[in-house]
């Protein structure tokens, strides 16, 4: 199995869907022959396990038979609740064990903002840390959506745009650069966004990022910059979403709409249903609207709108993944090659004789 869990023991959901032991499928011995990549995984309650499979199963499509042996981190910051936090407790490492490592390869989630001002998060200065640490500490690392958007906020100043509402669909993007990331690619692609904020071209080509591919409706979705050794690789969206990702988020919204939580019914995703889902989903708000109620969520037509979904952004998804790795393998050879020289010329100095 490509894709290998460090530590005692493995996730239950990836667990279950490769059918492999809680205990049996983890890996605490050499990786010298794959690729050590770090998951730093800050997705709130809900989401935090789904995204866990998400990545797993990305990386290990797109890894083929190469070996990529993954840890798990989380920034203690992140409010949790009880069972979050043993999930993590029994999963992942301390960040300290990241900040003094190095690794391949790191993938940094985003999580739900709580603040306008991405400095007032509690997690914030852990997580500058954690940037400050990748851009020796590896060869390339991602960043996701909010970790995209701090990402630049800490390291260039470019502040995130609120928008009107939610960025909330599957949208296609051009190319606007040739890149090794999109080597292969079909072109245009379509990927999901999920966002309440944006940054938008013209301040990231103005600090000198490169933008890969943007999109009309969508504006940038994936843009890179070289941060001293490490590629670091921004998504504004989510390449590693599952077909119903989508659907979920969008029933959320919908339930903290019917519990007051929130005062506007929610915008549905574009690009992502067709007719007759549309069609069961407007029939079920007109009914929420005109019956307010928080018991409506059960008959929240999800299982028959389900049905009709496509993911039309997998393929695509798994190419870019598949040359992040490629990527990460040259740069591992690279590093290699130069300890190897480092250590012979050291030991060439050593035994020389002392010029007098």
């Amino acid at each position: 199995m490509p894709v290998v869990m460090t530590g005692d023991r493995v996730p239950p959901r990836w667990a279950e869907k490769k059918g492999v032991s809680l205990c049996g499928a983890s890996f605490d011995g050499d990786t010298s022959d794959g690729l050590r990549i770090a998951l730093i995984n800050n997705m709130p309650d809900p989401a935090l396990e789904d995204t866990e499979v998400q990545f797993f199963d990305l990386l290990d499509e797109a890894a083929g038979d190469l070996p990529v042996f993954v840890t798990m981190f989380s920034l203690s910051e992140v409010v949790r609740g009880e069972r979050a936090r043993g999930h993590i407790a029994g999963h992942y490492s301390p960040i300290s064990r990241l900040l003094g490592a190095r690794f391949d390869g790191a993938i940094i989630t985003g999580t739900e903002p709580k603040h306008r001002n991405m400095r007032d998060e509690p997690y914030w200065r852990s997580l500058t840390h954690v940037f400050d640490w990748a851009e020796t500490g590896t060869t390339s690392t991602i960043l996701s959506c909010l970790a995209a958007h701090a990402s630049v906020l800490h390291s260039d100043n470019i502040e995130r745009n609120p928008l009107g509402d939610k960025q909330f669909g599957v949208f296609e993007f051009k190319r606007n650069a040739e890149h090794p990331l999109l080597a292969g690619a079909v072109i245009p692609a379509r990927f999901p966004h999920s966002r309440w904020n944006e940054v938008r071209d013209y301040a990231l080509v103005a600090r000198g990022y490169e933008i890969l591919d943007k999109s009309p409706d969508a504006g940038v979705n994936l843009f890179v910059k070289r941060r001293q050794r490490s590629l670091f690789v921004h998504f504004q969206g989510h390449p590693e979403y599952f077909t119903h990702t989508l659907l979920k988020e969008f029933r959320r919204d919908v339930r903290r709409y019917l519990t007051r939580e929130r005062e506007t019914y929610p915008t549905e995703p574009r690009g992502y249903f067709d007719s007759e889902a549309s069609k069961l989903l407007m029939e079920f708000r007109w009914n929420a609207e005109a019956n307010r109620q928080d018991d409506l969520i059960d008959v929240f037509p999800e299982v028959a709108v389900g049905e009709t979904l496509q993911n039309t952004w997998h393929d695509a998804a798994v190419g870019i993944y598949r040359n992040w790795l490629d990527i990460l393998l040259l740069g591992k050879s690279e590093h290699i090659s130069t300890t190897s020289t480092a250590a012979r010329n050291a030991g060439a100095a050593s035994s020389a004789p002392l010029a007098l």
